[in-house]
């Protein structure tokens, strides 16, 4: 074939041009494709199969095990004792995070501050409470009276208007509140400062180049910011001071633990009642857990695009999933996706 310009050129040695401008392969259909097969992970799903035997192992040996006699655990669970410290011991865990904030806060500020004698006592108070053992602080509190029999109000280093003997004023409840108290505050402070460090020198100065005053800009700018660091570490610290409070009954105050004893100790079934207060342990824990994830949540807003999804969100996601899966296997047209499994 001759073209206008006067070039011979070949029929059969033309190249057949797809509608995009763009050569099409000759012979080459999707039959002829090469088959993707997906890496089948041997290894991971005998790892995931033997760690659901070794589960429902542990599950059967407590579940089938009469010495754990949950009849005992069912008719104690719910005794109006153990309501009563269970009572106690979350009244004890919000009043301790509570203070033990109200206290650690301006600690964390101190030792962020620019004088060194204020920051130097912040450090003093934060080394002593974190160096000593819980127990012994509790126990130390609970025997002030030995070294101040009476304390008093009036003029420093000068005479006294009111005074009061220490052994009517600390009881054992309030022995407990500010030995956990004056411990916890240690913690939040160091929890409340690494917050307030976390945030960029840039927010700061910003709100400086404004005119904004210290004040409005730790209340205003660094503190929302800081919490997206803060509430995590202090979410585990309300978990830990809710078990912590259990130490409290060596005190003989009466609160979960020290209630679930005096019970055994009379019946002398000790695995069932230790089990009543793990048991509520678990529970209380699993709802602070739920409670710190959509705290956390909260305040993750203006940190990402978008907003980490609910448990019950990821569920619905995932139901959704299999559904449109299952559909996809059972119609009537449907045919084996190429590159699927097997």
């Amino acid at each position: 074939m001759v073209s206008p310009s006067g070039i011979t050129t070949s029929s059969h040695l033309a190249v057949p041009v797809s509608t995009a401008g763009r050569p099409k392969p000759a012979g080459r259909g999707p039959e002829d494709l090469p088959r993707i097969v997906p890496r089948r992970h041997v290894a991971r799903w005998l790892a995931a199969a033997a760690a659901l035997l070794v589960l429902a192992m542990v599950v059967n040996s407590v579940v089938r095990n009469r010495a754990f006699q949950w009849a005992v655990v069912g008719r104690y669970f719910t005794t109006a004792a153990v309501l009563d410290g269970l009572l106690l011991t979350l009244w004890l865990t919000g009043v301790v995070m509570v203070l033990g904030f109200l206290l650690g806060t301006p600690l964390a500020v101190l030792r962020l501050s620019g004088n060194p004698v204020l920051r130097t006592l912040s450090w003093s108070y934060v080394w002593i409470f974190r160096s000593t053992p819980l127990l012994v602080q509790l126990l130390f509190w609970f025997n002030i009276g030995a070294l101040y029999p009476t304390l008093g109000l009036g003029i420093p280093f000068g005479p006294q208007f009111v005074t009061v003997q220490t052994v009517n004023l600390f009881g054992p409840t309030l022995t407990a509140v500010i030995g956990l108290t004056l411990h916890e505050a240690a913690y939040a402070a160091e929890v409340v400062r690494g917050g307030i460090l976390s945030v960029d020198a840039g927010q700061t100065e910003a709100a400086q180049a404004l005119g904004l005053g210290r004040r409005r800009t730790l209340r205003r700018i660094v503190v929302p910011q800081a919490m997206r660091s803060i509430v995590p570490t202090a979410g585990n610290m309300l978990i830990g001071t809710l078990k912590g409070t259990s130490i409290v009954s060596v005190l003989a105050v009466h609160d979960l633990l020290y209630s679930v004893q005096l019970v055994y100790n009379q019946t002398y079934q000790v695995i069932p009642l230790l089990m009543v207060a793990t048991i509520w342990y678990i529970t209380v824990t699993t709802v602070l857990s739920a409670g710190q994830f959509y705290v956390e949540r909260h305040f993750a807003r203006g940190s990402a695009r978008a907003l980490p999804p609910t448990p019950l969100r990821r569920f619905r996601i995932r139901l959704a999933a299999v559904r449109a899966q299952l559909h996809k296997v059972t119609a009537p047209d449907a045919r084996p996706a190429i590159g699927g499994d097997r």
